[in-house]
């Protein structure tokens, strides 16, 4: 039985939709690429069971030039480390220690992974991408968000 939509936030009072897109404004405007964006909200979003997110950010990996094999094994991400770059695989554990964040926190070993390969900034604005995307995954599951007919775009 598919679940029912609990509640349209928007509907609601969209000033709550506004608030986090202030959060989702500086993250897309700042260095860090939106290929890499649209895997770490990929990875965030399955860890989540996100789907409205995850069909959201699939289609915008794919706009950013992701090939699909490595869209496909974002889950699994650790057995295909030839499909991840360095700094992807950084993000990647660093958005699954701060997604599971109650588990063991943020390690120093991935933190130091992290910090390897991205400038101070680029740390903070990754940070603020893992933050902003379990923002959203949490909103939406909670809410049993309606899954659009079509592939959502983000604006």
């Amino acid at each position: 039985m598919p679940a029912t939509q609990r509640m349209a936030i928007s509907e609601v009072d969209g000033g709550a939709y506004k608030a986090v897109l202030g959060l989702q404004k500086y993250v897309n405007e700042g260095v860090v690429d939106a290929l890499l964006r649209a895997i770490v909200d990929i990875r965030a979003s399955q860890i989540n069971h996100c789907a409205w997110c995850l069909d959201m950010h699939v289609a915008e990996a794919r706009d950013a030039g992701a090939p699909q094999r490595q869209i496909d094994l974002i889950a699994a991400w650790r057995e295909a480390p030839a499909l991840f770059d360095d700094r992807e695989r950084a993000a990647l554990a660093l958005t699954e220690q701060v997604t599971l964040i109650s588990r063991q926190g943020v390690s120093d070993e991935v933190w130091a992974q992290v910090r390897a390969v991205f400038t101070e900034q680029e740390t903070l604005e990754l940070l603020m991408t893992i933050a902003t995307i379990n923002v959203w995954n949490r909103m939406n599951v909670a809410v049993r968000a309606d899954l659009p007919t079509q592939p959502t775009v983000a604006g």
